[in-house]
């Protein structure tokens, strides 16, 4: 058993660290054009992975309305993307097939004529993202040695997030209300953005090393099991406050339990997979005993820091995407604006976006992430909070600006800090599935959020209509207009909790143990210590100890 000191400054050692000459040879003949072509392209999917989602947020009401979806139901064409999210191999090919996969299941999406069709669709077109977006930080965090220039990548690449926000709500509010198909327009031009994403990798992303992944075999089993049990629960979320007995419900109780019992299941099948691999005599080759597609280990890097970067991730975009799920919403079926106005008061979200990118660019070399972190999560919380307290009959300015231009914070401040930081501790060949971990997390949180959010909304709605002496129908129509507003204010209270939380995460390093104890101090207690995750100057990285990578951002 290793001592927890040397555990929390020296994960263990890589063993193709001393392949690590011939990768920044390799890197060092790559040209500085094709440097920027892989930046854009990694970027193009980014802003592709985001778009599938805003442009399909904005339209949320208009296909509501054209399948017959009830608005309580409306969420699972955002869930059902995101809980597709979970990586199994990573690196060029897994890119361009991710890429491609959001391509052609988005071009389906496009001609959907029910809801059932829609929703598996989408879900299957998640499969792209799961793949394509961890494969694009391990892709970043291989080519570009700690240096400016990686930071540069990172933000870069985090900065597509805004403004893939920025054209989806463009394409999605413009196509929608002026072209002849409405909301399939948005999936067909978002087809062609990915044939675009396919080709600029073709060109400008290395062939994987060899030495990365030995074992190309799939673990179908965990695959399976984390995915059933996130939409298990998921569902009850969703579907729980509406079922006929509501949460007494039998297949209520029974798929919550199988849903939590499937997760625990997972995560004790990939440690035993994990330490299958680990013996000292290796096991027979099955089917059944791959590499294992979570490693239960990585969650100990920097001394359990990187679980509580990865746990940030989650609640920030509970956070997030709840207000931009609800926002869009109040907007359109509350304020009675049409697409491309709901587009025009979402927008400066987009520019906030790329300037906090550029923000984080400049000062991630130079001050420790926590204060980003923190200042961010902070930030997206008031937004939500400014739309908790909203007068409806104030100016846009009042309300709907400020909380646009400071929601953004938290999602661009936490996913540039937090993926530098897992390239910065994740071994070499554990880069993808710490990207994939990240990505993962920040989809799952998408789901989570949004399902928690509906739960708060249909149950005040239903009780505040109640009192204005209305029985609410099934899609809410009849609600009184008070009693929407009471719904959509807690709605925003609710993602307010979840940026709040996020920002109490952060500054008890030493106790990490302790987290779920203490999830409210999240960002402040928990990475106290964590230092600068970026780089002011190059270094010469590939004559530094192994054990010092980490120990150097893990001092106390």
């Amino acid at each position: 058993m290793q001592d927890d000191k040397v555990v929390a400054s020296s994960p263990p050692q890589d063993t193709s660290l001393g392949k690590t000459h011939s990768r920044a040879t390799v890197a060092a003949h790559r040209s500085f054009a094709k440097d920027v072509i892989l930046i854009c392209t990694v970027t193009l999917a980014m802003i592709l992975n985001i778009g599938n989602s805003a442009a399909v947020v904005i339209a949320l009401p208009t296909m509501g309305k054209d399948l017959n979806i009830v608005q309580e139901k409306l969420q699972w064409i955002i869930s059902a993307y995101s809980l597709s999210s979970v990586n199994l191999y990573s690196r060029k090919y897994t890119f361009i097939i991710g890429c491609a996969f959001m391509g052609a299941f988005g071009l389906g999406c496009g001609f959907a004529q029910d809801e059932i069709t829609l929703f598996v669709l989408r879900g299957i077109q998640g499969i792209g993202a799961a793949a394509c977006i961890p494969a694009a930080l391990g892709i970043l965090a291989a080519t570009f040695p700690p240096s400016p220039m990686r930071s540069v990548a990172f933000a870069t690449f985090a900065a597509g997030a805004p403004v893939g926000a920025a054209i989806g709500a463009a394409i999605g509010g413009v196509l929608t209300q002026l072209t002849k198909q409405t909301w399939r327009s948005t999936f067909w031009f978002l087809a062609a953005m990915s044939a675009a994403c396919c080709l600029g990798a073709l060109v400008s992303i290395d062939n994987d090393f060899t030495s990365d992944i030995v074992d190309r075999r799939v673990d179908w089993i965990g695959a399976f099991l984390v995915t059933a049990g996130l939409t298990f629960i998921i569902f009850v979320l969703s579907d729980g406050s509406v079922a006929p007995n509501g949460w007494k419900t039998g297949y209520i109780i029974a798929l919550i339990i199988l849903g939590v019992f499937l997760l625990a299941l997972f995560v004790f099948w990939e440690h035993y997979l994990e330490q299958l691999r680990n013996r000292d005599v290796a096991p027979p080759t099955k089917w059944w005993n791959p590499a294992p597609i979570m490693s239960v280990t990585v969650w100990t890097r920097a001394n359990g820091k990187l679980a509580v970067v990865l746990g940030i991730a989650f609640v920030e975009w509970c956070s997030f995407q709840a207000f931009t799920f609800w926002i869009q919403l109040y907007f359109q079926d509350y304020s009675g604006l049409n697409p491309i106005l709901t587009m025009v008061r979402i927008l400066p979200m987009c520019v906030a976006g790329v300037v906090c990118n550029m923000i984080v660019a400049l000062v991630v070399g130079r001050i420790p992430a926590v204060y980003l972190i923190v200042i961010g999560t902070l930030l997206t919380g008031v937004g939500n909070l400014l739309f908790a307290v909203i007068n409806p009959s104030a100016t846009y300015w009042a309300f709907g600006f400020p909380a646009a231009i400071v929601s953004v914070a938290g999602t661009d401040f936490v996913y540039a800090t937090g993926t530098l930081f897992v390239a910065k501790v994740c071994l070499r060949h554990e880069q993808s599935v710490g990207g994939a971990l990240f990505q993962t997390l920040t989809q799952v949180g998408t789901a989570f959020g949004i399902a928690i959010s509906t739960i708060v909304y249909n149950a005040t709605l239903s009780k505040s209509a109640k009192q204005h002496g209305v029985q609410v129908n099934k899609s809410g129509t009849n609600a009184p207009r008070a009693a929407q507003l009471v719904a959509y204010r807690d709605a925003f209270w609710t993602g307010a909790a979840f940026g709040f939380v996020g920002e109490l995460a952060c500054a008890w390093a030493p106790f990490c143990a302790r987290a779920s104890r203490v999830g409210a101090i999240f960002a402040l207690i928990f990475l106290r210590n964590v230092g600068i995750v970026g780089e002011r100057k190059k270094k010469d990285v590939s004559s530094e100890p192994a054990e010092n990578k980490v120990s150097s951002m893990d001092r106390s």
